[in-house]
């Protein structure tokens, strides 16, 4: 649409959502009677070409994931070996997948901007903006978006590091993000990622599977730090198998290496260890995978009162508003999960309560916020980890079941993965799960509804059918494991149950 000139203040708005992501999903059709603006300055807005449709559709979820699969291709014959069947890689055509996956991503968020822009009743401001005061936008161009209520939906853009040659090194197109990584024109014979998070360990096995030479450097001593320690350990060991890992390492400084006739443009990644040892890394292509940060700082919600955590999160009520009762706040510009499906749930919370009296409100409910890594091997996690519950004193039972000690697990001729649940003792309630390996995202969705439906370790485990001989046994013999060390089971109550 064509912006309303500054001079020609528009009437004030009913609701201004701000993003195109899960805020964009929030307007339907019960909106319909208002006067409503959605701001989006799109994004990769900073690079100058901004898209509609937010983080997971663009340069997030679903293109990475599309990115995945053709690379479980790639990694393929090295398992099909080990079962006896000779398989080869003759190449990755890189360009043509980039180019399928772009080629329908990019006409979904054209197509969702141009049905958008359609409605009567909403105007679609793609600018980037801030705040004046509570009520007010002010956007790039100088005009002015004045609202009753507003929906922050802005959600986070990735880390930047601040040391010497980082920036240089950018301008040069030698650092990439997960923004800008699976846009590039060629597969890199050397990448160097830094960071040990979902980004880094998801772009580690597309890269490797695709035949680049992948250097993963992080200043910790594991990966997926976040993850139960069981699995963090065993993922880290297993990705070691496949890329160089380089921990235990602080970046110091960026050097750009000059292209020569023969030779494009190289970057080397300077690090030191704990001793002060200095080592350099070079390589074609640098992803920065350090982590994501919330956008609003650059919608300057402070000026609307709006009040931050330290980390820049949004802080929101159990009712997705913030401190300031007429702004609402959903996704991760307010979420420390940065998960689609997290900011999907929040999106439905103000969209209820926006539409209904506060009497009938509704809490979101962050009890049991599942995650995957779409990694080789793959994770799938749900609840707190073994470290969480002993620091936080809870009584815990624990269960850690091989993926080879179940039939599927022969044919895989699997001796690497698990999963790993805890239980409450005293009332068999599932308190964490954790997979690694085949499907466990998947996997992981039983416990989640166990978990969210309060369905007991015993009643999960015997209360149903299990198929003989798929995969999801190795959920049920990790659930008869935690049962067997229930106190009120007595050895003969086991023998009894098991015949």
């Amino acid at each position: 649409m064509t912006p309303v000139p500054a001079q020609q203040q528009p009437a004030p708005y009913d609701l201004c959502v701000i993003g195109s992501g899960s805020g964009n999903s929030l307007l339907d059709e019960r909106f319909s009677g208002l006067r409503v603006a959605l701001v989006d300055e799109g994004v990769n807005a900073e690079l100058g070409a901004p898209v509609f449709g937010g983080t997971c559709l663009n340069v997030g979820c679903i293109p990475t994931k599309m990115f995945v699969l053709p690379a479980d291709l790639a990694a393929s014959p090295h398992e099909a070996h080990r079962l006896g069947v000779d398989l080869d890689l003759r190449g990755v055509r890189f360009d043509e997948v980039r180019d399928r996956i772009f080629g329908r991503i990019d006409a979904i968020s054209t197509g969702g901007l141009q049905w958008r822009e359609q409605q009567s009743w909403v105007d679609v401001y793609r600018q980037h903006a801030t705040f004046v005061d509570a009520h007010t936008l002010r956007l790039a161009d100088g005009t002015q978006v004045r609202a009753e209520q507003f929906v922050l939906a802005a959600g986070s853009r990735p880390h930047q590091l601040e040391v010497p040659g980082f920036d240089e090194a950018v301008q040069a197109g030698l650092v990439h993000t997960s923004n800008t990584v699976m846009r590039i024109p060629a597969l890199p014979r050397r990448i160097v990622i830094l960071g040990a998070g979902f980004v880094a360990a998801e772009f580690a096995h597309v890269f490797a599977s695709f035949g680049a030479e992948v250097t993963l450097v992080h200043r910790g001593d594991r990966l997926l730090k976040k993850a139960d320690e069981t699995i963090s350990h065993r993922f880290t060991a297993a990705l070691g198998e496949r890329v160089t890992l380089q921990l235990n390492q602080q970046v110091v400084r960026l050097e750009r290496v000059a292209a020569s006739a023969t030779q494009a443009g190289t970057v080397v990644v300077v690090t030191t260890t704990a001793d002060g040892t200095e080592l350099r890394h070079e390589a074609d292509l640098v992803l920065n995978s350090t982590g994501r940060v919330s956008n609003s700082d650059r919608l300057e919600v402070g000026r609307a009162g709006v009040d931050v955590d330290a980390a820049g999160y949004v802080v929101v009520d159990e009712y997705q508003r913030t401190s300031v009762d007429h702004i609402w706040a959903l996704g991760d510009i307010c979420s420390r999960w940065q998960l689609k499906h997290v900011a999907n749930h929040e999106m439905r919370v103000v969209q209820h309560n926006l539409s209904h009296p506060r009497d009938e409100w509704v809490r979101a409910d962050h009890r049991f916020v599942p995650c995957a890594v779409f990694s080789d091997p793959q994770i799938g996690q749900v609840g707190l980890t073994q470290a969480q519950l002993e620091a936080a004193g809870i009584d815990h039972i624990v269960k850690v079941q091989e993926y080879g000690d179940v039939a599927f697990g022969w044919a895989l001729e699997d001796r690497t993965h698990c999963v790993k649940l805890l239980a409450d003792p005293h009332t068999g309630q599932l308190l964490g799960a954790h997979v690694m390996g085949p499907q466990a995202a998947s996997l992981v969705q039983l416990c989640v509804q166990a978990m969210s439906l309060g369905t007991d370790i015993e009643t999960m485990a015997r209360g149903q059918y299990w198929i003989h001989p798929a995969l999801t046994e190795v959920i049920e013999n990790a659930l008869l494991g935690l049962v067997e060390q229930l106190p009120s089971r007595s050895p003969r109550t086991n023998q009894a149950q098991e015949g």
